[in-house]
């Protein structure tokens, strides 16, 4: 009778095993890039909380409104006999997901250690034996907020702009729950018409700037290395060090008229800022030496691909042919940060000008798309693991990495929990320095990931804030 009850649970158990092999769904080509032995890339999510936060909601909150966005949060990455990787489904034990650290007690505030939190869960990698993301409830109070709600998701799951609008979705607006989150709408500059000798001489610039940018990229994904410097340290295995995470704010509404003197978009104004920014800390890091101070530095900075500027419903980007489609839909541009001899006397709209004319450059060429069929071709031809290396030395030969994303005009509350800020930040990248942007509620937060004990973030942020007030000073004087 025993041996009856073995041989059907074994034969029960290889049914289930076929039928959720039969279920499974192919991880994309950037998914599995992310998750290989080269890369193992991660996305932190701060939210920030108003009043102290209350776990008990957490587990219905998750089986509830997470869970059901997507498959792939109940879900495991598998190989197939070909080394093929797959999507497939599994039972979710919300308990092994869910972290809530204890610190000492007494404290007045919690800063420090939350930041030495942040940075032991940004080096630690997410276990591959169950579904790729986790949450941790920090009910501390820091001089941001209450307590602190980190979502940790694996960039496998999908890049910033899908895993954002799956966040947004298990979100509410503060004053009107029943009504959706809206977000700023970017405003379409009508083309100016042009006679047949100008679409000429456009179709011929950007034909140039493709070719150039192309190969320049190329060069620096596979040989053009970044030089030493104070934003990037030397050796490789980066991913591998500590980082600490530290934020600086702007109102949005006087970069709004920082943009209004002197033009550009509001990437013109921030990308500006943030160049100018990181020359004050290099020449302050340097001091006297020149020629360290004026080395060339690259960013990367990424782009989303979708044709679509604002989040649309997890239903719309799950559907097929979907215009903003689920997954990892981004590419990525060099970008060579601005220099001068002596930041500190130059005149800081420079760095917007130069800024605003290099993106627009780089836009009005080709090199997004022919990258993301490079990555395609060599990923046909030598395979997903040799095109994360590629990738990984994309990464590394630069110094550093730039995005952004756009958050809600309104106030959010997450189970009860009013937001009063957040921020969110890619973590195990080959980099000395990461930089994030996210607006919300009128206010823009520019997050800082650096390696520890290398790049000083304190000193880093008085500088970034130090450029942003020069920058709105000088667009002032040029209205004066």
């Amino acid at each position: 009778m025993n041996l009856q009850v073995k041989v059907r649970a074994e034969r029960e158990e290889e049914e289930e095993k076929r039928e959720a092999e039969e279920n499974d769904q192919p991880v994309s080509p950037t998914g599995q890039y992310f998750n290989s032995s080269a890369l193992s890339v991660s996305i932190m999510v701060v939210f920030e909380s108003e009043i102290p936060i209350d776990d008990s909601p957490t587990m219905s909150t998750l089986e509830n409104l997470l869970l059901p966005i997507n498959p792939r949060f109940s879900s495991i990455m598998v190989k197939d006999e070909k080394g093929v990787q797959h999507w497939r489904k599994v039972k979710v034990n919300l308990e092994d997901h869910v972290n809530i650290p204890v610190f000492p007690s007494g404290l007045a505030a919690y800063d420090e250690h939350v930041e030495d939190y942040l940075s032991k869960m940004a080096a630690e990698p997410l276990p591959l034996s169950r579904p790729l993301w986790e949450i941790h409830i920090i009910k501390y109070a820091t001089r941001h907020g209450e307590g602190s709600l980190v979502f940790k998701l694996h960039h496998a799951l999908g890049d910033g702009f899908s895993l954002m609008g799956a966040l947004f979705s298990c979100l509410q607006r503060a004053d009107d729950p029943s009504l959706p989150l809206t977000f700023p709408t970017r405003k379409v500059v009508p083309k100016k018409s042009t006679n047949r000798w100008q679409g000429a001489v456009r179709v011929l610039s950007a034909c140039v700037d493709t070719v150039r940018d192309f190969g320049w990229s190329m060069w620096k994904s596979r040989w053009g290395e970044d030089d030493v410097s104070a934003v990037r340290s030397e050796g490789i295995g980066h991913e591998f060090r500590p980082i600490s995470i530290s934020t600086v704010e702007f109102e949005l509404e006087q970069i709004r008229r920082i943009k209004a003197e002197i033009g550009g978009t509001i990437n013109d104004i921030i990308s500006g800022i943030v160049f100018y920014g990181i020359q004050l800390y290099i020449q302050a890091m340097n001091q006297n030496n020149i020629a360290t101070a004026t080395n060339k530095v690259t960013a990367l900075v990424l782009l989303n691909t979708r044709n679509i500027s604002s989040y649309q419903s997890v239903d719309e980007m799950t559907k097929p042919n979907a215009r903003s489609p689920w997954g990892n839909q981004f590419g990525f541009m060099h970008v060579s940060l601005p220099t001068c001899a002596n930041a500190e006397s130059a005149d800081p709209l420079y760095f917007v000008l130069q800024a605003k004319k290099i993106i627009k450059a780089k836009r009005n060429s080709l090199v997004v798309y022919l990258t993301g069929r490079l990555l395609e071709t060599l990923r046909r031809i030598k395979g997903p693991e040799a095109t994360a290396r590629y990738i990984h030395g994309t990464l590394r030969n630069t110094s550093m990495t730039v995005s952004n994303l756009t958050g809600p005009i309104e106030q959010m509350i997450i189970a009860g929990h009013p937001v009063k800020s957040f921020h969110f930040m890619v973590v195990r990248v080959p980099q000395s320095l990461t930089i994030t942007v996210v607006s919300y509620m009128g206010k823009l937060k520019v997050a800082l990931g650096v390696e520890k004990g290398f790049i000083n973030s304190q000193l880093l942020n008085s500088y970034m804030k130090e450029s942003f007030e020069r920058i709105l000073e000088a667009a002032k004087g040029k209205r004066n």
